[in-house]
């Protein structure tokens, strides 16, 4: 998309008066923080109704940004205007809550608590695990208590409470490697921030919607310029119509609900392709690079061909399983493809991070870090000692220390490039089809690995297992909000420190709590998660794999076609087809919104051809309001839920 469409989020002079990070708004950042702590579990496990802090995509900062600005801001400016929150304090405030997003739910708690649990409550005599996997078990990070287990997943009684003296030391244990993990991506974070805002000019299609939010009004009305305007307003009520429909179904069976997708099945119904609508992702849809949009799709299908076609002559990958969230074949392809962009990537920046490692060395060099959240000096040493500490954990477990370097560098390419995507992209969630643990058995081998190696092996899935939410994605979308800031980047480190720690510390807490309350059987707490480790463990051990030639060759085809991809690009100015929808047909959150996103390339492409910038400028409203009336009515009915009693009422938001 050239500049002259690029969305405007420049904010007026008056606007960057008001940009620096303050106390008021760090604390209502931090009360806001411990809402999503608590309220994200327990409007998943108790309400079962719509998970507003399961994507990356925080649709829960959403939420509350946008009860924040029409109910305390007006409040305080109306009682004075001098009162009302000004646009450093609402980035500081939107910041901290995408950050706590990516922790309640599976960013942490919904994979860490059954996995150091599950493998004592779920063993049997059929899968033996007492005698195959226990004695192999890193047990400095497990519960390992079997009444504190039991009533874990069947509820305590009154008197007995929570059994914290079984649960501090491995929980310490697993706050050693969270540290040293969000210490390492925040780095790398800042350490990329400058080079994909301001170098490669990303376009964050959503941050659009809260820099929009957030705009000052010239004039110096209190209610922002965004809730003046009658086009967002339409497009607000679609998606909260439409979708009040479907939330009134799940109270009155014999309320209409309106359908809005369809599945066809091609390929002998081998494959299904579902088309349908939907309004959060048409709203960050619009925003999105056309010629990336186009590929989305475009990719897609093709992706769904190759898939039909080797399914309909009997093709299929020959090697080994490798876990719950590794994909043989098209799992190594995504993998080569990931690599290669996260390598092109350093090498198109080489300029930027020379000069960053030219000032974490010499604070006189050029280069100005003033406008980070940290020093590069403290980025470069944060980076290096995070990823050494996570290096110590891991050996600690039982991996061979030479072997570590291959989960680190696995994980550190997926938690990069799927960041580089969701900032690019707006998908709200987008997975790897191959995780660390899958990569390294197929890889190294299970020999390599050992029978210790192997049982830690599972416990990776712990922190980068189902990334259906990670934080290094919603961080790289806080970060742009941040380059919006003229003072005070360094304060807002800490206002994210207190974030993460907030987030962590209550909703650890609050999970435990009710499952000691109400028995995580009758919670949403998964008994996937919770045996997958030992499960995946027990059949590569009994079944060992040596590394795997057919998963090189794969993975080999997947970075050459992105390296050709990247290379044609950069080469040939008419070269239509964007890398990234080769990348992104792989995930399988694009079963379900490839058509929509076609529409929203439609909608921009006819637009900007018969109407011009000027049209696309003034329709953008509507799509913002589309977008954030599909999340605010999922936030109302959740609320709305919580009232009633009502259960299982969820809001579809990203399929």
């Amino acid at each position: 998309m050239s500049s002259s469409t690029r969305p405007v989020t420049t904010p007026t002079p008056e606007s960057y008066l008001a940009s620096h990070v303050t106390m008021r708004g760090i604390l209502i950042g931090c009360v806001l923080c411990a809402i999503i702590a608590i309220g994200a579990p327990y409007g998943r496990q108790l309400i079962k109704g719509t998970s507003l802090a399961l994507t990356s995509a925080t649709p829960a900062a959403f939420f509350l940004f946008f009860t924040l600005l029409l109910t305390l801001h007006l409040a305080l400016g109306w009682s004075r205007r001098s009162w009302g929150l000004r646009r450093g304090e609402l980035i500081t405030v939107f910041i901290m809550m995408m950050v706590a997003c990516a922790i309640p739910t599976k960013g942490v708690n919904g994979l860490l608590l059954p996995m150091i649990t599950g493998t004592f409550y779920y063993a049997t005599p059929e899968n033996d695990w007492a005698n195959q996997i226990h004695p192999l078990l890193p047990n400095w990070i497990l519960v390992t208590d079997t009444q504190a287990v039991k009533e874990f997943y069947e509820g305590a009684s009154s008197r007995s409470g929570i059994p914290w003296a079984h649960w501090l030391a491995p929980l310490g244990a697993w706050l050693l490697l969270y540290g040293s993990l969000y210490l390492a991506v925040t780095s790398i974070s800042v350490i990329l921030r400058r080079q994909w805002v301001q170098n490669e000019r990303l376009i964050y299609p959503l941050m659009q919607v809260p820099l929009a939010m957030m705009a000052d009004d010239p004039q110096g009305r209190t209610l922002k310029p965004f809730f003046r305007s009658g086009t967002m307003w339409i497009g607000f009520a679609i998606p909260s119509v439409f979708m009040s429909f479907f939330a009134l179904h799940n109270y009155f069976p014999w309320f209409p609900q309106i359908v809005l997708r369809a599945p066809i099945d091609v390929f002998r119904d081998s494959v299904s392709l579902t088309f349908g609508i939907n309004f959060l992702m048409l709203g960050f849809g619009y925003f999105i690079n056309a010629n990336i949009a186009f590929s989305m799709w475009l990719f897609y299908l093709l992706h769904q061909l190759q898939e039909g076609a080797m399914l309909y002559l009997g093709m299929h990958s020959t090697q080994a399983v490798l876990g719950w969230w590794t994909e043989p074949g098209m799992g190594h392809q995504m993998m080569g493809a990931l690599i290669v962009l996260v390598l092109s990537g350093l090498w198109v920046g080489r300029p930027h991070f020379r000069q960053v490692l030219h000032k974490a060395w010499d604070r006189d060099a050029p280069i100005d870090d003033s406008d980070e959240i940290m020093s590069y000096r403290a980025a470069v040493i944060g980076a290096v000692i995070g990823i050494a500490g996570m290096w110590i954990w891991l050996w600690q477990t039982g991996i061979p220390a030479w072997i570590v370097p291959v989960f680190l560098f696995a994980g550190l390419v997926i938690f990069i490039g799927l960041a580089r995507v969701i900032s690019e992209t707006g998908l709200p969630i987008f997975k790897a089809n191959m995780i660390p643990a899958g990569f390294a058995v197929s890889n190294v081998g299970v020999p390599a690995l050992g029978l210790k190696g192997m049982v830690a092996t599972g416990y990776t899935m712990v922190w980068c297992g189902d990334l259906l939410v990670f934080l290094m994605a919603p961080l790289a979308n806080a970060l742009r909000l941040s380059s919006e800031l003229k003072s005070g980047q360094r304060r807002l480190a800490w206002a994210i420190v207190l974030a993460m720690a907030i987030a962590l510390v209550l909703s650890v807490w609050f999970t435990i709590y009710l499952a000691y309350r109400y028995g995580s059987m009758n919670l949403l707490i998964s008994e996937h998660y919770a045996t997958e480790p030992s499960r995946f463990a027990l059949e590569k051990i009994t079944n060992p794999t040596g590394p795997s030639l057919s998963g090189y060759l794969w993975m080999a085809g997947g970075g050459l076609f992105m390296g050709l991809l990247l290379i044609a690009r950069h080469q040939l100015l008419w070269w239509p087809f964007h890398p990234l929808g080769f990348l992104v047909s792989h995930g399988r959150v694009m079963d379900g919104i490839w058509s929509t996103i076609f529409l929203a390339w439609l909608f921009k492409v006819l637009i900007l051809k018969y109407g011009g910038v000027g049209l696309y400028r003034r329709t953008q409203p509507f799509f913002l309001g589309l977008a954030l009336g599909h999340i605010a009515i999922g936030g109302i009915w959740l609320v709305i839920d919580g009232f009633t009693g009502m259960e299982g009422n969820r809001i579809p938001l990203y399929y």
